[in-house]
């Protein structure tokens, strides 16, 4: 049957919400409901489903995310290993592979905590010690990222690897940090791409985006990783940053 003559059809035969479906199930588009026509359902509220990053309901999309990019590079994840507030991830990716394992925090907050610093200002930990730092969503605390990823740098073991996220498209919450930080920046590609080669060189940063809307709408709302599925979750819209990934080595030291 003659697809012109359809729309036609449905044009007059049908509302324009059943007009616009029947046309897209025949020309191969994605569906577009019409002005007015939008079914909001449990997302037409002005608070969000959770303010804790989805925790209450399962994993947060971010942690998705975050353990995708770390078992992506479980290789790196060895020897000397530095991770922030807990080594958590270090224990969960890097396995037999660690050999050592510290804790850096501001503050002696928990008994993991081996190292107590500010990554702007801390001289005191030896140049060239870790083979691999972890650190994810915690540079966004941090107002000076430059002086901090001097220090990353600094304490890096030649051929060593940094393996950061940052949030993109993310609730804000002060509120959880109190004295002891703020939120300070969302970044981009475009811009953490900038921030890193002035520290790195720049053939060896490896950068990259996840998400799309339906997973950064879901994450703003907070709503779990298991309230989704895998293909919704897995396909990256490049205009859709939710998470930045970063992985960054040290150039070795040749002779």
């Amino acid at each position: 049957m003659n697809t012109t003559y359809l729309k036609q059809l449905a044009k007059y035969t049908f509302l324009a919400p059943a007009h616009n479906w029947l046309v897209a199930q025949f020309t191969g588009i994605e569906y577009c409901p019409p002005v007015g026509h939008v079914n909001f359902g449990s997302l037409r509220r002005l608070t969000p489903i959770s303010r804790e990053f989805g925790f209450d309901r399962g994993m947060p999309i971010d942690r998705y995310y975050i353990e995708k990019f770390l078992s992506d590079h479980v290789a790196d994840i060895r020897g000397h290993v530095l991770e922030i507030a807990d080594n958590y991830y270090t224990e969960k990716f890097g396995g037999n592979q660690v050999i050592k394992s510290d804790v850096l925090n501001v503050e002696k907050a928990s008994s993991k905590v081996t190292i107590i610093g500010d990554l702007t200002n801390a001289e005191h930990i030896p140049l060239n010690t870790f083979d691999c730092i972890i650190i994810t969503q915690t540079l966004h605390l941090i107002y000076d990222i430059k002086s901090a990823l001097k220090t990353l740098y600094r304490i890096l073991k030649p051929g060593g690897t940094l393996l950061v996220t940052f949030p993109g498209i993310s609730h804000i919450s002060n509120a959880d940090w109190g004295d002891s930080g703020s939120w300070c920046w969302n970044l981009t590609t475009v811009s953490t791409q900038k921030l890193f080669e002035e520290v790195f060189p720049s053939k060896q940063v490896e950068i990259k985006a996840h998400g799309n809307v339906l997973a950064a709408t879901c994450f703003l709302q907070g709503i779990a990783t298991q309230e989704l599925q895998k293909g919704e979750l897995n396909y990256d819209d490049p205009d859709y940053e939710m998470l930045i990934t970063i992985r960054a080595l040290k150039t070795e030291v040749t002779l």
